[in-house]
């Protein structure tokens, strides 16, 4: 299935810049393990694909200074119990506190922008993001300048 059902658009137009424009090789380090301030990029309901199940997946822009506007990756997998309820402490410290688990679909463009402050952790091959607390994000932060405060400093008792 494509995103554009439209299937009369003609892009023969531009074949020869397509055959004539560079390609650059971009290769990037792997960003280390630490904290990162990282507000949420986009987040879809999807399937694994290794495994069919379903799955609450996540982009987080790191706001910087260091890889700023890298992306870091967050796959709630939901088939256990325990999947469940990482995934419902994963929405709560995004602030989102829903009834049932069916309503987020609903609800999904409410994660969008949120502040976070995340931990990268390498196991053997694999990387986990681990959600440590909500952050309020400064005024730049739609650009990526980075001062964000724990949600907690801003309750005013």
């Amino acid at each position: 299935m494509s995103w554009n059902e439209n299937d009369d658009l003609d892009l023969a137009q531009f074949d020869g810049d397509f055959e004539t424009a560079d390609v650059e090789e971009k290769e990037f380090d792997e960003i280390p393990d630490g904290k990162y301030q990282v507000k949420v990029d986009r987040v879809e309901l999807t399937r694994s694909e290794t495994s069919g199940n379903p799955m609450l997946k996540w982009a987080l822009k790191i706001l910087g200074p260091a890889h700023k506007g890298r992306l870091l990756w967050r796959n709630n997998v939901i088939a256990s119990k325990d999947n469940v309820k990482w995934l419902k402490q994963d929405l709560y410290t995004c602030g989102l506190q829903i009834e049932k688990l069916s309503d987020l679909s609903g609800k999904l463009e409410s994660l969008l922008d949120v502040g976070l402050e995340v931990t990268k952790r390498t196991k053997n091959e694999f990387e986990n993001i681990y959600f440590n607390r909500r952050i309020v994000l400064g005024e730049n932060d739609a650009t990526g300048s980075a001062d964000g405060h724990d949600v907690n400093d801003m309750i005013p008792f």
